[in-house]
């Protein structure tokens, strides 16, 4: 089991545990707002996208290239971000803090 802190556009702090799936199906399953994974988790449409806690980043690891041309499309992409659809849930991530990054 992990607890995922997500950080809302403004500024609140949701913390929701999770045992199984990608961070965008636990986001979605408790209503988190901007986290709306329309494509349902395919990596093809960035309504899920979040910025990665430097603190996270290595843990998390790098975007792999279908996600990183997806990212370069989306206007609001970062060096530290991710699509939560690609990032599975896992003991590691315990504590883990991602910003969401639209409203």
């Amino acid at each position: 089991m992990a607890v995922i802190n997500f950080i809302t556009q403004e500024g609140e702090k949701i913390s929701v545990e999770g045992t199984s799936g990608s961070i965008m199906e636990l986001a979605t399953s408790v209503g988190i707002a901007g986290l709306d994974g329309d494509c349902g988790g395919v990596c093809s449409c960035a309504t899920c996208h979040v910025y990665v806690n430097e603190t996270y980043r290595k843990i998390v690891g790098e975007a792999e290239k279908i996600e990183k041309e997806m990212l370069e499309f989306d206007e609001l992409a970062k060096e530290n971000s991710r699509l939560s659809c690609q990032i599975e849930i896992s003991e590691k991530l315990d504590g883990i803090e991602l910003i969401v990054a639209r409203e």
